[in-house]
């Protein structure tokens, strides 16, 4: 493989996995994890208290959970509305295939959650923009080399991409959580301790190498594909599935899953894992573009219009 090509392939398998979960740097770095777990729970706790504090709402979700809108915008920093005269068209590329956030509508057009959110923001800055799907691998370059003005495709913030890009305000932040099976006679329930539960899955993610670090009293059962371990878990094989929050609140609420599980236990959320959050990406220095996109953002918040489009996505809630 060429040099270059090399250097490609492992930045968009390093990128996907921090997309994913992240990776562990190592064991004191998992030790270091293993005593902030507890307070996970905590934080997300406090994180839906600011969000109500801030005036996003919070509507109830199927599956018994409450929906929680995420909030990362300060009422009292109002952003400026930038001057965009001089921009006459956004060309934003995303990636083919990452439901809930990118994939190709039956129509064969790009569709998902970054999708419509692009499409709110172009509308909110009164710009007309265009929509391109490609390889997540090719998305930075494409950007680069002026074939796109902004990314987004869920791309975690991390000090790697930073040097590369550019980012909005975050609008969401990644999560990792178990998934277990209903339960006759009540819902599943997180248990007190991981010793010999089967726990599955997916090899090569970030979830593969916290579950293997940190829960070494677990049977950690590792397969190919998410829809693998997702079978394992529907049809009893494995006790709980530990994945992206995303992908499974997805999952949980669609008919693929046949109301067979729910989210137990709380979310896992560490920005030295799985990013600082999730931003718009544009070139380096195209701050015009960046502090557009902020006050976009700010303002979709602001008039209740982010929340709708998060509850039409995630009833059930990631966090």
């Amino acid at each position: 493989m060429h040099l270059l090509g090399l250097k490609r392939w492992r930045w968009a398998q390093a990128s996907r996995r921090r997309r994913e979960g992240g990776l562990f740097p190592g064991k004191l770095l998992a030790i270091l994890i293993f005593a902030l777990g507890l307070a996970c729970a905590a934080a997300a706790r406090a994180q839906e208290a600011t969000t109500k504090a801030q005036g996003a709402p919070a509507a109830a979700g199927t599956a018994g959970l409450a929906a929680t809108v995420p909030s990362f915008w300060d009422p009292r920093r109002r952003p400026d509305r930038p001057d965009t005269s001089r921009v006459s068209l956004i060309r934003f590329a995303t990636e083919v295939n990452y439901p809930p956030f990118d994939f190709a509508g039956a129509d064969g057009n790009p569709a998902g959650f970054n999708v419509d959110l692009a499409r709110l923001m172009c509308d909110e800055l009164k710009v007309p923009c265009t929509m391109q799907m490609r390889r997540f691998d090719t998305l930075i370059d494409s950007l680069n080399d002026n074939r796109a003005d902004a990314v987004i495709a869920s791309i975690a913030v991390t000090p790697e991409t930073r040097q590369r890009v550019d980012f909005s305000d975050p609008y969401y932040r990644p999560a990792s959580r178990f998934v277990g099976r209903r339960q006759p006679g009540g819902d599943a329930r997180f248990p007190e301790r991981l010793e010999g539960r089967k726990i599955a899955v997916v090899s090569g993610t970030a979830q593969e190498e916290y579950a293997r670090t940190l829960f070494t009293e677990a049977d950690i059962r590792r397969y190919d594909t998410l829809d693998a371990a997702r079978g394992a878990l529907k049809s009893g094989e494995v006790d709980l599935l530990f994945a992206d929050a995303f992908g499974s609140a997805f999952w949980l609420n669609g008919t693929d899953s046949e109301n067979c599980c729910r989210f137990v236990g709380g979310p896992v959320l560490e920005s030295r894992l799985f990013g600082e959050g999730v931003g718009v990406a544009v070139k380096r220095g195209n701050d015009t573009l960046r502090t557009a996109f902020n006050w976009a953002l700010f303002r979709l918040w602001e008039s209740g219009k982010f929340a709708e489009l998060w509850l039409r996505y995630f009833p059930v809630s990631p966090y």
